[in-house]
């Protein structure tokens, strides 16, 4: 031990620390100054920066012995408070550059360093600061970020003042449509609003922390665990496996009825076989979390190893084995057949063109760890808190695995660092809940970065082959696709991204005559789960990118030949039913200027010669919001001594389910005359909170915007009297009056018809257009995105903030599609550099952002989501530009430097 005395926050302080810890663990554990977050551990993303004696550290790779006597260290909370913000602190609220927060006080602190040192930086110094001392976000694409620095920086030197920046609802205004700040903005920015590892630190003396023994393999039999050598160990309080499970240790997938599987092939602690690599053998629990991390290393695992099919295409041999015995690798089907037969509209179509396309296992890269914990409540409930945005799905597809009553079991939302979609599977749920189930003591569980990347579903690969025909006119007459999807070992919801694939190849045409054929694939690489888009982004890239090869092969511009192919009344989706609203036509008219300036911008430069070429593409960007088919969701809404609660289940992963609720249930409120201040909002907790759905798909401010209206407005016309005034809470209750309603909302919609593809699955869309501007370094093959202009149609806006900090965000996450992100080396691709994640120099800085409000008809008073649309192609305009810049056609994803390298020396 070292003994220090250390300036922490102008505080003098003295402490006792092991000079191996990490200041990260000090701040955290001895000084409970938990604004400092944990992202990486490997010093790769800078949620854990503080200021060490002026200079900008990153506290996880800082060791103790080399922080000094008498150091100055500056962490988030001394920055400023909830009452005396700092400038950063409030600009970052008012730009909303802090959406899931888990990065935002590391970056803040960078920020004050950046400011102390120049107070009046450039655009392109800011991005350079962050760049150096690598802060990452995977949220807000990076925008806001530079936004909320330059006007902080303005406050600083005195040129404006709070009260212009700051956004003041008016008196008697609507909150929808404005850029009213979220709730939970402030918490963030103080490092306050506390994270599953966080609320770790909070849990009872006792507590129990599980660590995993896991698969280094990825397909083996298992024919022994032995677990002796560890229960051995002083401390360790239990080693679990699958003896040990109460339930029947399956998680259930919810599959299809055509799912040629039960659905029920993920075992909680693999029992039989191993099916990936990561798969959990055993947890090891100890109340010391270091002595659990090294009994895992005394579990002894006995195994076959097995073939291992790590695609879609080895796994469809004719010599693979089955990897669930019993169900056939290939275990869903599905299609479209829309119009007459393609074959003879093929062979005498005068344009014809057909190839192969892919898009990966992209990578989800939140900042924050897959965290979670469990315990027994006193009336004999488990409870069990973690990053679900599914809590009503994961309870459904988790209890009967646990072995608990569903009665008796309930999950609670933390506060969640970003999910992007792969808490739409239940990934630490069953193993917390068995953990608590059968030691009856509180758990937790932390996942690193690496067991993160080895256990949490990734987007599943789409291998396809799409063929377009067309007439002398460029007139799209037929389609034929066939796609296959490499869903990882287990099937949930496998079948329903299937589906989707069905629904987006080939979406915004009016295509008559359609084809296509998809299957869902048991592989033995990483489990496919949501992931925003959901089925579009590889779908739409297949499309968006064969539409640019039927131009060329045509010799016409692509984007005239979209804008002759784009919906128009009486055109119809390849679902065979028409768009609820038709506004390409219009968005591709707003875009045209911009094309045209951005290919002769491209041209002049290319004629200058060099090694750098320039060139422009262009891609639709759609998505349907909600689950497809009827789609429900519930709220409820209470007056009280201080004003209304309204409560939902809107899980928030960062997009601002706070929001979502306020603005809905503020407007609705407002003939009560109460403040925003006056509404509680009770969120996503199942013991309070009813079944609103997951939160997914872009579905929830139609279906819980709608469920929190309905409520709010239920209970504003159960409070108001003969003359038109409204009751307090007081005469509520003496008159014996219910305080509390509920609100329920179903969209319209059919589920589509499995085989043929036919039917109605969607309420609502949300439609863009994007071009994308793009320079090639023809030496190096690298590409580089200089600039992005979308026209965004998503209906009404329900708030700026909101809706501008998903577009940038889901845009910056296209560019990693594009260009950088993959996990398909299992042993390489674990951590934010090496599976490509976008550093904000790899984000341009000007992204033009084109607002179209087509009212939805079935929306959330004309809304529709946003969420999915910005990350549904953009990737393909950026491949398209790479094209035009320089001649090379990737049709495999990611772009990398040395595909387009290869391509320019072919």
């Amino acid at each position: 031990m070292i003994k220090r005395t250390l300036f922490i926050n102008g505080v003098e302080t003295r402490a006792v620390v092991d000079p191996q810890s990490k200041l990260s663990e000090f701040l955290r554990t001895q000084m409970h100054l938990t604004g400092t977050k944990v992202g990486c551990n490997k010093g790769e993303c800078g949620a854990c920066s503080v200021i060490l004696n002026g200079k900008v550290v990153r506290a996880c790779i800082t060791r103790m012995k080399n922080v000094k006597e008498d150091a100055e260290i500056i962490t988030i909370e001394g920055v400023g408070s909830r009452e005396n913000l700092h400038p950063l602190q409030l600009a970052w609220m008012v730009h909303g550059a802090a959406q899931c927060g888990f990065c935002t006080p590391g970056f803040i602190v960078s920020a004050v360093a950046l400011l102390e040192e120049n107070i009046n930086p450039t655009r392109e110094g800011v991005r350079d600061w962050f760049q150096k001392h690598r802060n990452l976000c995977r949220c807000t694409g990076y925008i806001p970020i530079v936004d909320a620095v330059m006007d902080a920086a303005r406050l600083m030197r005195g040129e404006i003042k709070t009260e212009d920046i700051w956004y003041k609802l008016p008196q008697g205004a609507q909150m929808m449509g404005t850029a009213y700040i979220r709730p939970s903005a402030l918490a963030k920015v103080t490092g306050t609003w506390d994270f599953g590892a966080d609320l770790g630190l909070q849990l009872p003396k006792g507590t129990l922390h599980a660590k995993l023994v896991q698969a280094e393999v990825s397909h083996a039999n298992i024919l022994s665990i032995d677990t002796s050598e560890a229960e051995k160990m002083p401390g360790v309080y239990r080693v679990l496996t699958y003896k040990d499970v109460p339930g029947t240790n399956r998680i259930n997938g919810l599959a299809f009825p055509q799912n040629k599987g039960d659905g029920k092939e993920r075992p909680i602690l693999c029992d039989k076989k191993i099916f990936q690599y990561g798969d959990p053998l055993a947890i090891v629990l100890s109340t010391d979390p270091s002595i659990a991390e090294e009994a895992c290393k005394k579990v002894k695992v006995e195994l076959e190893v097995l073939p291992a099919y790590m695609s879609a295409l080895e796994a469809m041999a004719e010599d693979a084995i089955e990897i669930h015995p019993g169900t056939p690798n290939v275990y869903f089907d599905c299609g479209v057949i829309k119009g007459e037969e393609t074959a003879p509209i093929f062979d005498k179509a005068k344009y014809t063109v057909e190839d192969d396309f892919y898009v990966g296992r992209q990578p989800h890269m939140p900042l924050e760890n897959d965290t979670g914990f469990s315990y027994m409540d006193e009336d004999g409930k488990l409870i069990v808190h973690s990053k679900s945005i599914a809590l009503h799905f994961h309870h459904l597809m988790t209890a009967e695995g646990i072995g608990v009553d569903p009665d008796k079991y309930v999950i609670v939302e933390n506060n969640a660092g970003g999910t992007f979609g792969y808490k739409f599977s239940p990934t630490m749920e069953g193993l917390l809940g068995v953990a608590t189930l059968v030691t009856k003591q509180p758990v937790y569980l932390e996942f690193t970065q690496d067991q993160h990347f080895a256990y949490t579903g990734k987007r599943s690969p789409f291998f396809m082959n799409v063929k377009f025909a067309a007439d002398e006119d460029g007139k799209l007459l037929a389609m034929e696709g066939d796609f296959s999807v490499d869903h990882g070992p287990y099937c949930e919801f496998g079948d329903l991204l299937t589906i989707r694939g069905t629904q987006f190849m080939g979406a915004g045409y009016n295509i008559p005559h359609i084809r296509n054929h998809g299957r869902t694939v048991a592989t033995n690489h990483e489990w496919g789960s949501a992931f925003r888009g959901y089925g579009s982004p590889q779908s739409l890239f297949s499309t968006e990118v064969l539409i640019d090869e039927l131009a060329e092969k045509m010799g016409v511009d692509p984007f005239d030949l979209r804008y002759k192919n784009v919906y128009r009344p009486g055109d119809t989706t390849p679902q065979g039913c028409e768009p609820e609203v038709f506004c390409l036509v219009d968005a591709m008219d707003k875009l045209k200027p911009y094309y045209v300036e951005a290919k002769a911008k491209a041209a002049e430069k290319n004629k200058e010669g060099g090694e750098f070429k320039y060139g422009a593409g262009v891609s639709l960007l759609i998505y349907g919001a909600g689950l497809g088919g009827v789609d429900t969701s519930e709220a409820w809404a209470e007056i009280t001594p201080k004003g209304v609660s309204v409560g939902n289940s809107w899980e928030d992963h960062g997009q601002g389910a706070d929001m979502g609720t306020l603005y809905h249930a503020y407007d609705a409120l407002m003939p009560l005359g109460i403040t925003p201040e006056q509404i509680r909002l009770v969120m996503n907790d199942m013991e309070k909170t009813p079944n609103s759905g997951p939160s997914g798909g872009s579905r929830s401010t139609v279906t819980t915007g709608n469920a929190t209206r309905v409520a709010c407005e239920n209970l504003v016309n159960a409070l108001r009297k003969p003359d038109g005034t409204y009751m307090t809470y007081d005469e509520v209750v003496a008159a014996g009056l219910p305080t509390k309603y509920e609100g329920k909302w179903a969209t319209p919609g059919t589920d589509q018809d499995v085989v043929t593809g036919q039917g109605d699955p969607f309420a609502n869309y949300m439609y863009g257009v994007l071009l994308a501007e793009v320079k090639v370094n023809t030496t190096t093959g690298k590409a580089t995105v200089d600039q992005l202009t979308i026209v965004s149609d998503i209906g009404k806006i329900g708030n700026v903030l909101l809706v501008e900090g998903q577009i940038y965000g889901g845009l910056a996450q296209g560019i990693g599609l594009a260009l950088t992100e993959d996990y398909e080396d299992i042993h390489f691709h674990t951590s934010f550099t090496k599976a490509g994640m976008p550093q904000i120099k790899d984000v341009p800085d000007n992204i033009k952002i084109i607002h179209q409000e087509t009212e939805r008809p079935d929306g959330a008073r004309g809304a529709s989501g946003v969420g999915e649309m910005p990350l549904s192609a953009p990737h393909a305009a950026i491949v398209n530009a790479i094209y035009d810049a320089c001649g090379v056609r990737i049709t495999k994803l990611p772009a990398l430097p040395e595909k387009i390298l290869a391509g320019l020396k072919a």
